[in-house]
């Protein structure tokens, strides 16, 4: 099997050497793509300064252009790229093409943006000074992205990058760089000149470690666990590399006994089973208060039933596979560990099929607050619930996580929604609604669940320097 070339300074490059990438609904190698090692990465990282001083002097409208060029390019191979998301990531498609459709949404939102990167005129305070502030791009930043959503949050890095006049190096990850390809393919079909967008592929360590010790490598946005966050933050210091950080999450999904529980039982399923479960900000603990815990309970359990498993390309499909075994055996010990703890599996609870990575999508109720999964990212379909009694029970039980990147709470009281929000320790909430995330709106953490934010006005300020510019002015 031939490998798929990787994208460097305008040019496809056949590597030295290649990674396979599997089909985790049925384990076959699907695609080999080319890595290369640090000297390629350094090379890499010298072409995209070289682009960096053109790029950033164009003006916004042409950088919008390109952008807007690239995601018309990704709209007319929509089908294909798609599918080619479930092929490697294992998640059905109608979820990719959901992905894929926010993804334009989002390189079209930062093209029009970087048009409206302002700076301001301050007043002065003394005679003779007037004063600016101006923004800068940062220079070359390093994206790397994560498997869950291989295109879309690779997209929240690259395109306000490039919007904001910076050169971009993007590392997808191992297990689904191959929608990386087509996507690179496009970036090339709109005409982006050589070395502003890079792909490439190779061993994570040795290329993180480039990016981290280089000093032309200005900023690496990353996307993944928190324990590699920190790693990144450790080496980020002998350069003071600047860092953007979307780590990991522990989502509360709480339901007070004034919700409407049908409602609260819909926002649910997404929140806890888009994407089979493997998502940052997916609904991890579910806290239900006591009066309406049992009438919760029954209702959520009546739609998990209904839930379609299988491969993410057929027809109907809602949970596809998960990406690896080992993220479902991390899954099935978190079910485990609930059970000898006291808690009941309602639904689910077993690996399904054959052949692939499968989890029945699980329901397990009585949780205790000492179970592993009430305090670790499950990151797969599995939804433990444990009964609350009082506001500020469960608010003190929410915040209980050193993660901080989503929470959800449903409550027919506005006062109740409100106090809620204040209180939830989350860069991103939710009130009586199961997805947070829009282009519009930043998105990020808080505590150990990451630095910065993406989307919004905030992410593309995030690639930008500021400079404060005093002009002394003569008298006449």
């Amino acid at each position: 099997m031939e490998a798929k070339p990787i994208y460097l300074n305008g040019k496809w490059v056949t590597g030295e050497s290649s990674i396979e990438v599997n089909n985790p609904a049925t384990g076959e190698i699907i695609a080999r793509v080319s890595t290369v090692g640090r000297d390629a990465v350094r090379q890499a990282i010298a072409d995209a300064q070289a682009a960096f001083e053109p790029w950033r002097r164009l003006t916004a409208t042409q950088r919008a252009d390109y952008l807007m060029a690239w995601a018309d390019a990704m709209t007319q191979r929509f089908d294909e790229i798609a599918r080619t998301i479930t092929l490697e990531n294992g998640k059905a498609l109608a979820q990719s093409e959901g992905e894929l459709k926010l993804t334009i949404d989002q390189i079209r939102w930062f093209a029009e943006e970087g048009r409206r990167a302002y700076g301001r005129i301050v007043p002065n305070a003394v005679d003779g000074l007037r004063h600016l502030v101006i923004k800068h791009p940062v220079g070359v930043v390093g994206a790397i992205a994560p498997w869950n959503f291989p295109m879309l949050l690779a997209v929240r890095k690259i395109a306000p990058a490039m919007a904001a006049g910076c050169t971009v190096i993007h590392k997808p990850a191992s297990a689904t760089c191959l929608s990386s390809v087509p996507m690179s393919e496009c970036m090339d079909a709109a005409g982006v000149p050589p070395g502003v967008y890079q792909f490439l592929m190779g061993k994570a360590s040795e290329i993180s470690t480039e990016m981290l010790e280089n000093p032309d490598c200005k900023k690496i946005s990353f996307t993944g666990s928190t324990p590699i966050g920190k790693v990144l933050m450790d080496g980020a210091s002998a350069n003071v590399t600047k860092l953007g950080l979307e780590l990991g999450g522990n989502a509360p999904f709480i339901v007070f006994d004034d919700a409407d529980i049908e409602s609260a039982a819909d926002g649910l399923m997404i929140a806890k089973f888009r994407n089979t479960g493997q998502s940052c900000i997916g609904a991890n603990r579910v806290y239900v208060q006591a009066p309406v815990y049992d009438a919760f309970v029954d209702a959520f359990v009546a739609r998990v039933n209904k839930l379609k498993i299988g491969n993410g390309l057929d027809e109907g499909v809602d949970i596809g596979a998960m990406v690896d075994e080992d993220g479902l055996d991390h899954a099935l010990k978190h079910i485990e560990d609930a059970v000898g703890r006291g808690a009941r599996v309602v639904a689910g609870g077993n690996r399904w099929g054959d052949v692939g990575t499968f989890l029945e999508p699980t329901v397990i109720a009585d949780v205790p607050q000492d179970a592993t999964c009430m305090h670790d990212e499950i990151f797969a379909p599995v939804a433990p619930i444990a009964k609350f009694e009082t506001e500020a029970e469960v608010l003190q039980k929410a915040n209980d996580t050193p993660y901080g990147l989503a929470a959800y709470a449903y409550t027919e009281n506005i006062h109740r929604g409100l106090r809620a929000a204040e209180a939830l320790e989350a860069g991103s909430i939710c009130i009586n609604a199961g997805v947070p995330t829009t282009s519009m709106c930043p998105f990020g953490g808080l505590k150990e669940s990451g630095e910065g934010r993406e989307l919004g006005i905030e992410g593309l300020e995030a690639f930008f320097e500021v400079k404060h510019v005093a002009i002394g002015l003569k008298d006449e």
